[in-house]
């Protein structure tokens, strides 16, 4: 493991432990969609599967059980222990529009015409766009609170420096994966437009508001 890949992993938990964080001490899971939890705990699940058939490291066995163990533990704080603070109103972007189209393209293109392998791209396809409901519902209310801006900040770093990762491998170790590489390309680039009201916003105080 290189320490970009180190990085984006790390960013990733610090993402998680900051939406975490934010619900339980305000109580609240309002200003953050349902539906974009929903996708990640399916993302997590349907490329986890290998869990039970293969073992590469402890490192590895355990991130894939703190991901899909939090991404199950933030839907429970929304939709159960917090449900009456779920802003399900604006929480309205069609999920199915993300998921069925990973799903037929994950039977298209793939690496091996498998179960474990058609899921495993499915996962890939879905992370790619599952923040879009996420998105979306800022863009209905029109602003963020900034503990959500940094929750979103960090996860979209997590993918530019998976970006960085797979440009490592490819010049360092000859190794690249061309579905992994376009996915998170595609994930990134739904960040920019955040990225840039973050840092020119949040960054100096303001509030984070996404153009309608």
């Amino acid at each position: 493991m290189n320490l970009f890949r180190l990085c984006g992993d790390l960013s990733h938990l610090l993402a998680i432990c900051v939406l975490l964080v934010k619900i339980w001490r305000t109580r609240s899971c309002a200003g953050i969609s349902g539906k974009s939890q929903a996708l990640f705990a399916l993302v997590f699940t349907t490329r986890y599967l290998d869990l039970f058939t293969t073992f590469i490291s402890p490192y590895n066995t355990v991130m894939k059980i703190v991901f899909i163990v939090t991404a199950y533990g933030t839907l429970y704080l929304m939709l159960v222990k917090f449900r009456a603070t779920y802003d399900a109103n604006h929480d309205t972007f069609r999920a199915e529009f993300l998921v069925i189209p990973a799903a037929g393209l994950a039977l298209l293109v793939n690496h091996n015409f498998s179960v474990l392998e058609i899921l495993w791209t499915f996962s890939i396809y879905l992370e790619s766009v599952a923040i879009m409901p996420q998105l979306y519902m800022i863009t209905k209310t029109g602003e963020a609170e900034s503990i959500t801006s940094h929750y979103l900040f960090a996860l979209g770093m997590y993918r530019a420096l998976y970006i960085v990762n797979w440009a490592y491998r490819y010049f360092m170790e000859d190794f690249y994966d061309w579905i992994a590489i376009v996915s998170g390309c595609v994930q990134t680039a739904l960040y920019c437009d955040f990225f840039y009201l973050y840092i020119t916003k949040v960054m100096k105080g303001k509030e984070l508001k996404l153009p309608a």
